[in-house]
């Protein structure tokens, strides 16, 4: 498996773990001039919520990938934060900012999977 994909099951698993939901992995490598190669965008029902899956997301990558992202962007709000792991970007959202921006639409050319909820 390699890093990219492996980084991703960590970061599913983070999400998971807190309960995230809606967890669509957007694989961009085969368009051109990409920022990274794919997205993982996610939801959380409150700010408290979507904080806190960032942190599961920060250590499962740490833990199961020896990997720390280069930035994370948002948590002030912790309406829509962004999560920097260079290939791989990671998007936790409130449900209403996830729609209002609607990453998945924008970048329609990418291959997405959706990753079923666990409960």
């Amino acid at each position: 498996m390699n890093e990219a994909k492996k980084l991703i099951q960590q970061i599913t698993e983070g999400i998971q773990d807190k309960k995230g939901k809606k967890i669509v992995i957007a694989d961009l490598t085969k368009i051109d001039d990409t920022i990274c190669n794919y997205f993982v965008i996610c939801q959380g029902n409150s700010p408290s919520q979507v904080t806190a899956i960032v942190e599961s997301v920060k250590d499962f990558s740490r833990k199961g990938a020896d990997s720390k992202p280069s930035a994370i962007d948002g948590l002030r709000n912790a309406e829509w934060v962004a999560m920097d792991y260079s290939d791989v970007l990671v998007h936790v959202f409130l449900p209403e900012t996830r729609e209002f921006y609607n990453l998945e639409h924008l970048w329609a050319d990418a291959k997405l999977t959706q990753i079923p909820d666990l409960d």
